[in-house]
């Protein structure tokens, strides 16, 4: 079976079910089928082929995730747009990937203007919602089209999208995806969180990012999918009351504010039943209190762009033990390897560790991405040994959960010694007047670098420099408190919610020749 297949398995399995709702209205399952298939219909007629890539320019809208099934089932290309970085890098990716058609929302009609253009080969552009010049709006593009669209042979190896690596740690490449790799993460998704009924989903994150993977994965088991158009903590929390939400993806960030909300304890949602968070890291304290907020459905997920989304999986059960020792360790992991990837920890020169030793953090199997798009230098790098290199550092313990120490690119040499930013950042997302945080190597005459923290703090909340540098040497001693630390506004982050510790640092390493 394809991709298009296990997607047509979802939406036949009940076509007057609810499949995707914003707030524009409803969209059945069968509805959905059907202009996916105009879709598809309608960009062959505009002289795509198979494997022509296709980008979608949107906030979160049910027409966009529509147009998304529609270019699966036409065997194009998705090129995800992330709607927060800079237009002239969003022009740069979809010019390198040769984009050949666009759907956009009004919203972002400037920018749809820019790629027309500036990138070369642009056949044609869609409005989403409205009509714009020179782009028809969609419903009327799609209704020029035959309602069903030939049955082809997909291939797994075919491109299902191309997505950028968001350039948190130096310049975006892009990451091909192939239909394989989708097919593994449906499959891996409802293995890991199955439930009786289909799931009602949330997308309040970007579904340029996970929750547009954890959509298809939704619609494949005949699930719905309501979609708002920003992860804003009472939306958060008024959406999955009204909809009687079973599933959601949020970044930390987000679910560090819903904790943060004033009477949020008397409004936990009975429905819900998997609050999933991924993307960045997450205190462990942070994860204790959102259990004990909202109750034993908290679910954390591992991978990367590269190998999307579940590689490991910690899960409710997880974390359910009556042992305090245990349970408080189980906080600080990422789970055990999901069910169809493996995982283990290798060291620099290609071997297998054993439980407890430190080493990066390999993935074998088939969520594992085609490649880096023409970077064959980079390719061979990140495949050595026959394994995926995930830059992750961590370890495994007895009983096969892993746990990550930091990213190996963080790591700061201070004066000799070997320190992982992560250890400290968990250490200051335990202070009470502390909403995030990001530790950095700066540049330093005597040590070589020093640790530098910077804090955003909680909304009515302060601090001082010295009490904070006191809170972590009592749980860290001297070597690994900060020298120096510095209160932001607000941090900078992608859209995926991940701090962007690469535009911190430049602030600090601007003229020098050696940046870690």
């Amino acid at each position: 079976m394809s991709l298009i297949d296990l997607i047509d398995n979802g939406l036949n399995r009940a076509p007057h079910r609810p499949c995707l709702i914003d707030k524009n209205g409803t969209y059945l399952h069968g509805e959905v089928r059907e202009l996916s298939h105009r879709v598809a219909n309608g960009l062959r007629a505009q002289g795509l082929e198979r494997g022509s890539r296709v980008a979608i320019l949107s906030p979160n809208v049910a027409p966009a995730l529509v147009a998304l099934i529609g270019i699966l089932r036409a065997g194009a290309v998705w090129l995800p747009v992330q709607v927060r970085n800079a237009l002239d890098e969003n022009v740069e990716f979809l010019a390198e990937n040769a984009c050949e058609y666009l759907f956009f929302h009004s919203s972002f009609a400037q920018e749809a203007e820019a790629v027309r253009s500036r990138v070369a080969g642009l056949k044609g552009m869609v409005c989403l919602d409205a009509s714009a010049a020179g782009a028809a709006s969609f419903h009327e593009w799609v209704a020029g089209y035959p309602g069903t669209f030939p049955d082809e042979a997909h291939n797994g190896e075919d491109p299902a999208w191309v997505k950028s690596t968001g350039g948190t740690t130096g310049k975006p490449k892009s990451v091909v995806i192939c239909q394989r790799n989708v097919e593994t993460l449906l499959a891996t998704f409802h293995l890991c969180m199955p439930l009786a009924d289909p799931h009602v989903n949330l997308a309040a994150a970007p579904v340029t990012h996970g929750a547009g993977n954890i959509a298809l994965c939704i619609i494949f088991g005949g699930g719905t999918v309501v979609l708002i158009d920003r992860a804003e903590p009472n939306a958060v929390l008024e959406a999955i009351e009204t909809h009687r939400v079973t599933t959601v993806f949020l970044p930390p960030t987000v679910i560090y504010s819903l904790l943060a909300m004033d009477g949020v304890r008397e409004r936990r949602p009975p429905t819900l039943k998997y609050l999933i968070s991924a993307g960045a890291p997450i205190s462990a304290q942070k994860l204790a209190e959102a259990i004990e907020v909202f109750g034993p459905v908290m679910v954390q997920a591992w991978g990367q762009t590269e190998a999307p989304f579940i590689c490991t999986y910690l899960g409710p059960d997880d974390l359910a033990s009556d042992d305090p020792d245990l349970r408080e360790r189980r906080l600080k992991s990422c789970g055990r390897s999901s069910p169809l990837t493996r995982v283990e920890i290798m060291d620099d020169d290609g071997a297998l560790l054993p439980a407890h030793s430190v080493g990066e953090m390999v993935v074998r199997g088939n969520l594992v991405m085609l490649g880096y798009r023409d970077r064959p230098e980079e390719n061979e790098a990140v495949s050595r040994f026959g394994w995926h290199h995930t830059g992750d550092v961590g370890y495994r313990d007895d009983d096969g959960y892993f746990y990550i120490v930091d990213r190996k690119k963080d790591m700061i040499i201070s004066g000799g010694f070997n320190i992982y930013p992560s250890e400290v950042e968990q250490v200051l997302w335990r202070h009470p007047d502390v909403l995030d945080c990001a530790v950095i190597g700066v540049p330093d005459p005597k040590w070589g670098e020093a640790l530098k923290a910077v804090i955003e703090l909680k909304p009515g909340r302060s601090a001082t420099e010295d009490e904070l540098k006191h809170h972590c040497r009592a749980a860290l001693g001297g070597m690994k408190t900060p020298k120096t630390v510095e209160f932001w506004p607000s941090l900078p982050r992608s859209e995926f919610g991940k701090v962007l510790k690469r535009q911190i640092r430049e602030r600090y390493w601007a003229g020098h020749d050696r940046r870690i």
